[in-house]
């Protein structure tokens, strides 16, 4: 039984992976707002994720998060080889950007067991752990490599970072926060969650 469980965890965690980078893509092709040093809001693409982290508890949702943000790396390799990054630099914005900004989003599970207020509190959360690990990468990586500042001349770098990655992310939270409302607001997921909720 133990493993059957396992299995399906496993097997809709790739599905929520897949559906999250599908959404993701499908927001490059359809773009709405695309910066130019990386950020952009895309179509729920965080959701699944969320979903599935406030569905299966943070240390099942960390894994699948991470293989997310291992997905979202590999494909952006090619577009982080264009912005003349140190070796160093490069590591950093691969961790800070990538691993660590996408690997968050498994704490959404943190507060499951809190009825409706504790999976939104969750996802606002990991949302927000997503959107302080860029702001730390924008201003310390991309203000050491001076690549970014070439075009206006920036007296304090972490102010503008929170401004530069606030653009997408505060939509970005507003619009999953609500995709989350509506989503758990529906009667099957709603009795998926409470079962969730009471075995948590």
């Amino acid at each position: 039984m133990e493993n059957r469980k396992r299995i399906l965890a496993l097997v809709e965690g790739a599905v929520m992976v897949a559906l999250a980078f599908g959404l993701d893509m499908l927001s490059k092709l359809i773009p709405f707002l695309n910066l130019p040093w990386g950020g952009s809001i895309t179509l729920l693409s965080m959701l699944p994720i969320v979903v599935y982290s406030i569905r299966n508890g943070v240390k099942s949702g960390l894994m699948c998060s991470f293989v997310y943000s291992l997905v979202q790396l590999v494909v952006d390799l090619p577009k982080l080889g264009t912005w003349g990054l140190t070796p160093i630099t490069f590591t950093l914005c691969a961790l800070l950007d990538y691993i660590i900004a996408f690997s968050v989003l498994g704490l959404a599970g943190l507060f499951r067991n809190k009825g409706m207020k504790g999976w939104i509190g969750g996802a606002v959360c990991a949302i927000f752990m997503r959107y302080v690990s860029h702001v730390i990468s924008g201003a310390a990586v991309f203000a050491a490599v001076g690549k970014i500042w070439n075009a206006i001349e920036i007296t304090n770098p972490w102010l503008y970072s929170m401004a530069y990655n606030a653009c997408y992310m505060l939509p970005e939270m507003i619009l999953t926060t609500i995709g989350a409302v509506l989503l758990f607001k529906t009667g099957a997921v709603k009795m998926i969650l409470r079962k969730q909720e009471s075995k948590a």
